[in-house]
């Protein structure tokens, strides 16, 4: 029997999977299998391929899933469809670390501790990660579990690069830019010398990380050296839901002027701003695209524009 290593992407309406022969740098060609469960919460579906592409299960479900009965629903089928294999440990992507964590880390009550402090840092994640991880340890106690953060790959940054101009207490608290998609970020760099060549792959480079969540990140020696999210994933370019960089002084003026509760101001600026926002119609590109709708093309023209200053300040950030 061979070993194998489970991985696991949970959000908040989906948990995502691969499963990888266990070798110290697995590669594609390890990869067994891949899916997901989404539609958490709703009628959930159930989705599985192997290396090629190939469905290997296509189930919806007509009752309420939970991330608990979605783990259990990936976990028996995996030992259903690769009995010749033993899952012996999980790895776990998860969105904020904070100042502590810097790498890879096995998960144990203290870490477990620790990730629950950084829920306000990351709303739209932490909590379905750590559902994650507790429903995991509910059906396999035993079973080993690896922390990977998003926050690690941007440790290299120059202090000045992280800094907020704020009193320097607050800033040793840990109020600093943390950036984040560090793991898509370190898979890029990883694979740049083949794609660019080892010169070029080490010197100056602006990548682009684009989907509901967007950011960028300046590599240079294919190490972060800045990047437009920061404190929170709330930050940087206009998003689907999430607004993006925006004046402090605007939340100052919702909660003085406008009454609104810190709850109100959160689910505005996690929810219902970014090209949902702005569009009035919806936070998926591709409408947007297809629609003839004004606001559509404005949310869409402010999006292009954004990522064209960001990469224009990026650029600044490496010298040019």
């Amino acid at each position: 029997m061979s070993d194998a290593i489970l991985i696991l992407n949970a959000g908040s309406s989906s948990v995502k999977f691969s499963l990888f022969l266990a070798h110290r740098q697995p590669t594609r060609e390890d990869l067994l299998c891949e899916g997901q469960c989404d539609g958490l919460g709703h009628a959930a579906h159930f989705l599985a391929k192997d290396r090629g592409g190939t469905v290997l299960a296509d189930e919806r479900f007509t009752a309420k899933v939970s991330h608990e009965q979605a783990l259990k629903k990936i976990l028996d089928w995996l030992e259903r469809q690769l009995s010749d294999h033993q899952v012996i440990a999980a790895g776990h992507r998860i969105v904020h670390g904070g100042p502590r964590f810097t790498g890879p880390v096995r998960i144990d009550e203290d870490v477990k501790a620790e990730l629950r402090r950084l829920v306000p840092l990351a709303p739209l994640h932490q909590p379905h990660h750590l559902a994650a991880i507790d429903a995991l340890s509910k059906l396999h106690p035993h079973l080993p579990q690896i922390a990977c953060f998003d926050t690690a790959f941007h440790h290299t940054q120059p202090r000045v690069a992280s800094t907020f101009a704020l009193p320097r207490h607050l800033t040793d608290e840990g109020i600093r830019r943390y950036g984040f998609h560090g793991l898509s970020y370190e898979y890029i760099a990883s694979a740049l010398p083949a794609i660019l060549g080892p010169k070029e792959a080490d010197g100056k480079v602006v990548i682009a990380h684009l989907g509901s969540g967007a950011s960028m990140c300046a590599l240079q020696a294919r190490r972060s050296m800045a990047t437009t999210m920061a404190f929170t994933p709330l930050d940087g370019l206009p998003m689907g839901q999430r607004c993006g960089n925006l004046d402090p002084g605007v939340v100052l003026y919702l909660m003085q002027q406008k009454g609104l509760a810190a709850s109100e101001i959160s689910d505005l600026l996690y929810k219902a701003s970014g090209l949902k926002g702005v569009s009035g119609i919806s936070d998926d590109m591709r409408e947007l695209l297809a629609s003839r709708d004004p606001h559509a093309a404005e949310a869409i023209e402010l999006f292009v524009y954004r990522c064209c200053r960001e990469i224009g300040s990026l650029a600044a950030a490496l010298g040019g």
